[in-house]
């Protein structure tokens, strides 16, 4: 949970996107399977240390909030 909420935090950070401590827990969680599928496609593995499990899920997270905006209407 802190891994997760730390990692929709940065994710927020790096896209501008202004979130409270739920909404970043729930998107740095989802990111962090997010994270781990796609960086398993690629035949990387960066889990195991806090470090490398913080990255995968902040990387998902990153392509979570994208895949989310482009379904996000503009205004």
């Amino acid at each position: 949970m802190v891994i997760g909420a730390l990692a929709g935090w940065i994710a927020g950070k790096l896209m501008g996107k202004g979130m409270g401590l739920l909404l970043c827990i729930i998107v740095g969680v989802i990111g962090g399977f997010l994270g781990s599928w796609v960086f398993s496609l690629l035949g990387l593995s960066a889990s195991g240390s806090f470090w490398g499990q913080l990255l995968v899920g902040t990387v998902g997270a990153v392509l979570l909030l994208l895949v989310l905006s482009l379904f996000r209407r503009k205004k």
